[in-house]
């Protein structure tokens, strides 16, 4: 599994950013009044559903992150941006007392 950590480091961010890309574009034709994206809805749940997926784990990572000896604030936006992974690395680091 570990072999694929780095294919996951560069694809999650790419994807993660296109998420809140269409996010913003939803949100900014939803106010001024234009066409929504001409995506699937199918498409929109996915990204809605990766986007809250990764903001739990970017929120648990950020609350161990202290006892695992890294900051909380860019562990939990490195975890955010690659997911499971950065808990996976996270949780291998041994907790301090």
């Amino acid at each position: 599994m570990k072999q694929f950590y780095p294919i996951i480091k560069v694809l999650s961010p790419l994807l993660i950013c296109g998420a809140l890309g269409v996010e913003i574009w939803t949100l900014y034709a939803l106010q001024t009044d234009s066409p929504l994206p001409p995506l699937p809805t199918g498409l929109f749940w996915f990204e809605r559903f990766a986007l809250t997926a990764h903001a739990v784990e970017g929120i648990v990572a950020s609350l161990f992150a202290k006892s695992r000896q890294q900051s909380p604030i860019p562990y939990g936006l490195y975890t955010f941006f690659v997911g499971t992974v950065g808990l996976l690395e996270l949780f291998e680091q041994p907790a301090s007392l």
